[in-house]
């Protein structure tokens, strides 16, 4: 009786483990290879993704999921699927001498994360690999970021029929598995046109998806990398005009609503901040500015949203030092949050680090508060004297001279009267006082492209 079938994943990346939760969910059984040390590292970081943690655990106890070793080669996976009459207990790295031959296994389809398959196989080898199996009607499906017309050069080279490519643009941090469950936008790279009925498997989140599009590969890797870079420059643009407004004392949060009522504009990335971190974004441009290089093509719009975003990420300590003259020597400051947006626990591009390191350069001492982040911060700067990490977004309070806020959670309702006891400043790189906290506030208050006297 041959075996339900298996969706055979390989990556490490937080893309593949909510693939293979997502999957899991949807009744299917998952087979993960990765590489297990950064596997864990991977899980571990994720902590805050508490949906998915408990799934992954429960899916991975139940052998709905199993993880295992990444072979080192892509022949020893094919053939291993092609040939074992295999079960959830047994894995690819083991002994199988006592396993019945001569069935070919139950594959549903073949799931590749590029940013882990490429430091892992060389090229040539996996896609001689699969070019070399048996099992040509199986999908294969690509995923992640590379240089326009990569995956479609991949896919290509491929000797099959029914292979896909599939951008994450729909992944949210700190909500990973319901923004793939029901994602926003379902962009399927298909290399042989309206073929999307081989993937059957994925058809539930093609169907709940709030807007889908099915286009030849190469167009959707331009589609990808064009929204990441429209939403970077609005996050810029909006960043640059924040400048402007503090010479107006007009308050660009209140612009920033005004637009958004404009149809034509929508409210998305308008919010003006530190600029934009994590790992999609500023690898987007990268893989473009890459692409750009290689045609000899100049992008200066592109290069201004870079250039802007990074120097974004220093202004807010631009502002402590010209509030104090230049005199913050050996003072004490609070940071709350770290991580590169509310809801996440990375810090990846946060502008925690830069502001960290100039802050530790006038010896100042920081006592940070980042619940989601605290663990990260824990393990970069574990030798730093400077910082001491606190369990309570108040502890300490009295000890300080400024409040910093990097990253703060809508949820989390500020207490301002704790705030007023010290009638210190308030540094938001983050905007997230409302006008009516700034208002009540003793002490001054300083954001990005607003003020307490902004109008």
């Amino acid at each position: 009786m041959r075996s339900k079938p298996v969706c055979v994943l390989v990556g490490h990346s937080i893309e593949a483990i909510t693939s293979a939760v997502v999957l899991a969910s949807l009744g299917q059984r998952v087979h993960l290879y990765a590489d297990v040390e950064l596997l864990t590292q991977q899980i571990k970081q994720y902590g805050f993704e508490h949906h998915l943690q408990a799934l992954w655990q429960m899916y991975e106890q139940q052998q709905v999921i199993s993880s295992q070793a990444l072979p080192d080669s892509a022949d020893t996976l094919i053939h291993y699927y092609e040939t074992a009459n295999f079960s959830d207990s047994r894995h690819i790295n083991e002994s199988n001498e006592d396993s019945e031959r001569g069935e070919a296994s139950n594959v549903a389809l073949y799931w590749l994360f590029l940013d882990s398959v490429k430091p892992a196989w060389a090229e040539d080898n996996w896609i001689t690999a699969f070019n070399h199996s048996h099992q040509q009607s199986l999908p294969v499906l690509m995923s992640g970021i590379e240089k326009l017309g990569v995956v479609s050069a991949l896919a290509q080279r491929l000797q099959r029929a029914w292979v896909y490519y599939v951008p994450f643009v729909f992944l949210q941090d700190g909500d990973a598995y319901s923004s793939m469950l029901n994602p926003s936008l379902w962009l399927l790279g298909e290399k042989t046109a309206n073929s999307s009925h081989h993937l059957n498997i994925l058809q539930p989140l093609m169907q709940h998806a709030r807007a889908a599009h099915h286009a030849d590969i190469a167009t959707i890797e331009f589609a990808r990398s064009s929204i990441m870079a429209m939403l970077a420059t609005r996050v810029s643009f909006m960043n640059e005009m924040s400048r402007l407004a503090d010479s107006q004392q007009v308050d660009i949060k209140q612009v920033s609503r005004i637009m958004g009522l404009d149809a034509r504009v929508g409210s998305s990335y308008l919010q003006a901040g530190w600029g934009f971190g994590g790992n999609t974004l500023p690898t987007e441009l990268a893989k473009l500015q890459q692409s750009s290089q290689t045609h000899s093509l100049d992008m200066p719009l592109l290069q201004s949203v870079m250039h802007i975003n990074e120097d974004q990420k220093e202004l807010i300590f631009r502002k402590f030092w010209q509030y104090f003259d230049g005199f913050i020597d050996n003072k004490t400051v609070m940071v709350w949050g770290g991580s590169y947006k509310s809801g996440s626990g990375r810090t990846a591009g946060s502008a925690i680090h830069p502001l960290l390191a100039l802050l530790w350069s006038y010896n100042i001492r920081t006592l940070v508060y980042s619940d989601k982040a605290q663990d990260e911060l824990a393990a970069l700067y574990q030798q730093q004297p400077l910082l001491k990490l606190m369990a309570d977004p108040y502890g300490q309070i009295d000890d300080a001279q400024a409040i910093f806020i990097v990253s703060w959670s809508p949820r989390d309702q500020l207490d301002i009267a704790k705030i007023n006891q010290q009638a210190m400043p308030i540094f938001d790189a983050q905007n997230a006082l409302t006008r009516s906290q700034i208002d009540s506030l003793v002490g001054d208050y300083l954001g990005i492209g607003r003020s307490k006297y902004s109008q």
